[in-house]
């Protein structure tokens, strides 16, 4: 699943929360309609059925409360992509990763194998189910964990008994930790701690480009990885380092540098990071640090200044503004224009961005910001996790178009905003400004209301707590229809005027 992660460090966000972003694109040629809802321990299923591989797990009898964004449809599984646990750990899974021969030489995915020939015949062989994977995930793990290690842990060892059919990166995050997961052939995987001060870019490619192998089998302070991971490195001779003492680079190791990266994922990092560090470095000309296609982009790195959830909104939005790049720009030309493949796509079908904030008690810590559809048009929405319902108007999807679901209005927009992209654009800017400032106002007077709720101190099990928080999350509900409804009149009106059959003499 083509994707983009941005990871922020709570000493790099503006509030010292730790954040994690992602928005889930679907495959070309095709849109997957989101939903976003409220998974309550008696909803969690006790016995798993994966409906890629068909493989079967037995779940712990004891799941935590979480949000979720599943498919609407469930013909290939629930992918439930993102969400927040009652312990306010969060999880986005997953970023579709590279890799490279050598790695699946060694270690093959697991696929599952249909079965052959008729049973009770001679040489009839049953099917054999496939590994886990970004359908499964956060379905598998987030109910259970308490902690990001956690997290970590739990996911790793799934893969090290199942296997996965495909590489992925998986983020966790706890209220102090941010942890980034990378899948590495079809049983290993490796893991690394976010630097408190830094951010992270992660664009469809192995990011990893520095891993401190005695620290995960040490003291695992900021590494972790599979029990066999030095030897299966040593056996299959693929460690690159020139020197003995180089830094193991897990990129150069388990990931790609084909032609196509720099087409479809090296451009990506470089964007981010050029908007998030314009000063350190030169990024444009003969003379530039890094360009759109290097393959030695930084994984991780400090801002020149913190960062906020606007910014990480219009990183996963952009569509290389500023640049030749642009496919709406006037910069470029038709050689340059849609040369490299854009964050903010046509096929974007949800953005989660997950805060989960220090300076407020744990009753209402945990905020999902949510967006669907093409980013480049729709708005980042903030609605809190510790509840036991989420809005109708962002659950009820279905694939049936209708206004009556944001996912199908924000559809609706970005199709009509598309053909008609400098006559909407002042409207579009005007929409996301105002509802994302109605959802920071709506934070701020709802964390002042828990703050005088008795008990919204002892944890996320006051019920008292949950209705306040759900109230809010409807009156943003509502607000945020108003304003999208009105958003789709007017862009529908500007495009309808621009059609071809039109004619400039009037009736009237």
């Amino acid at each position: 699943m083509p994707c983009t992660t941005l990871l922020i460090g709570k000493n790099a966000s503006y509030d010292g929360s730790t954040i994690i972003a992602r928005d889930e694109d679907s495959s070309n040629g095709e849109f997957r309609p989101k939903r976003f809802v409220l998974v309550a321990p008696d909803q969690q299923p006790r016995h798993y059925h994966s409906v890629i591989s068909h493989l079967e797990i037995d779940l712990p009898d004891d799941p935590m409360r979480y949000t979720s964004v599943p498919d609407a449809l469930h013909n290939q599984g629930l992918w439930a992509a993102a969400g927040v646990n009652s312990a306010n750990v969060a999880m986005s899974a997953t970023e579709t990763i590279t890799t490279n021969e050598r790695v699946l030489g060694a270690d093959p995915l697991v696929g599952p194998t249909p079965a052959q020939g008729r049973p009770g015949d001679k040489d009839y062989l049953a099917a054999v189910p496939g590994g886990i994977g970004e359908e499964d995930f956060v379905t598998i793990v987030l109910p259970y964990i308490h902690s990001a290690r956690e997290g970590v842990q739990r996911l790793g060892s799934l893969l090290e008994r199942y296997g996965t059919y495909e590489m992925n990166g998986i983020a966790f995050s706890d209220v102090d930790e941010i942890w980034w997961m990378e899948t590495v052939g079809g049983h290993h995987w490796i893991a690394k701690r976010v630097p408190d001060d830094s951010y992270v870019t992660m664009p469809n490619q192995l990011g990893i480009d520095e891993f401190d192998l005695d620290d995960a089998f040490g003291d695992q302070t900021d590494h972790l990885c599979s029990a066999d991971l030095r030897e299966f490195i040593a056996d299959n001779y693929l460690d690159l380092s020139v020197e003995s003492a180089s830094p193991f680079n897990p990129r150069d190791a388990f990931g790609s540098h084909s032609d196509s990266d720099h087409v479809y994922n090296t451009p990506r990092a470089w964007y981010m990071q050029r908007f998030l560090n314009p000063y350190d470095e030169i990024w444009d000309g003969p003379d530039a640090d890094h360009t759109p296609t290097s393959d030695n982009i930084p994984w991780c790195r400090q801002p020149e200044r913190l960062i906020t959830v606007e910014d990480v909104k219009y990183l996963l939005s952009s569509h290389y503004q500023g640049t030749p790049y642009d496919p709406y720009g006037r910069t470029g030309n038709e050689h340059t224009k849609g040369l490299y493949r854009p964050i903010g796509i046509n096929r974007n079908d949800q953005l989660s961005l997950i805060q989960l904030r220090p300076y407020q008690p744990e009753s209402c810590r945990a905020i999902q910001w949510i967006s669907y559809g093409s980013n480049a048009f729709n708005a980042l929405v903030p609605f809190y996790a510790n509840v036991d319902r989420t809005p109708d108007y962002l659950a009820n999807t279905t694939g049936q178009v209708s206004t009556d679901s944001l996912y199908w209005s924000d559809r609706l927009i970005a199709a009509l905003c598309d053909s008609a992209f400098a006559g909407t654009l002042a409207a579009v800017e005007r929409y996301q400004q105002g509802v994302g400032a109605e959802g920071h106002r709506m934070i701020a007077a709802t964390d002042e209301q828990v703050a005088r709720l008795e008990g919204a101190d002892k944890g996320t099990d006051n019920p008292e707590v949950r209705q306040v928080l759900e109230a809010a999350n409807k009156d943003m509900a509502d607000l945020l229809r108003k304003e999208t409804d009105d958003l789709l009149s007017q862009v529908l009106y500007t495009a309808s005027m621009g059609m071809r059959n039109g004619y400039h003499l009037s009736d009237n």
